[in-house]
């Protein structure tokens, strides 16, 4: 039996590390529990106080196929390179030239929402069709590919 799985995230904020990568797959923020038209209103109802409503965010896919994505506030910060990190797949079916110019394309757009383009990986055939290697706005490394 294939199980659902969610993507955790440490990290700092949430809410803004939730919105860029809402932005970035195409996803939305989790809506608040029935009965309450906003999560603040939601958050205020169960009693959370101010300074912990960021505590915690989450995305999901509007069609309902892709995973959800959960972000939980810790304290430290990201100390080394993951170990496990997201493939986007922004130019399926492209190879070689139209690859690359699309996977630049997409650096170039996710740059503007507080990624870091980190390096870029030339094709390499047969296995190597090359991809572009990024971090979100708090510096967990995700791939263009």
């Amino acid at each position: 039996m294939a199980r659902d799985v969610q993507i955790t995230f440490d990290c700092a904020d949430p809410a803004a590390l939730a919105a860029f990568w809402a932005e970035t797959l195409g996803y939305r923020l989790q809506d608040p529990p029935g009965g309450f038209q906003s999560w603040e209103q939601a958050l205020e109802a169960m009693g959370v106080p101010p300074e912990r409503r960021n505590d915690a965010s989450a995305v999901v896919d509007p069609e309902g196929s892709g995973p959800r994505l959960y972000f939980q506030r810790v304290p430290e910060g990201k100390q080394a390179k993951n170990r496990v990190h997201l493939d986007v797949r922004a130019a399926p079916g492209l190879e070689g030239d139209a690859r690359m110019a699309a996977l630049e394309a997409e650096a170039e757009r996710l740059t503007g929402h507080g990624a870091t383009r980190l390096r870029r990986h030339e094709p390499a055939p047969p296995l190597g069709a090359g991809h572009i290697v990024m971090a979100d706005p708090e510096g967990n490394e995700f791939c263009l590919d």
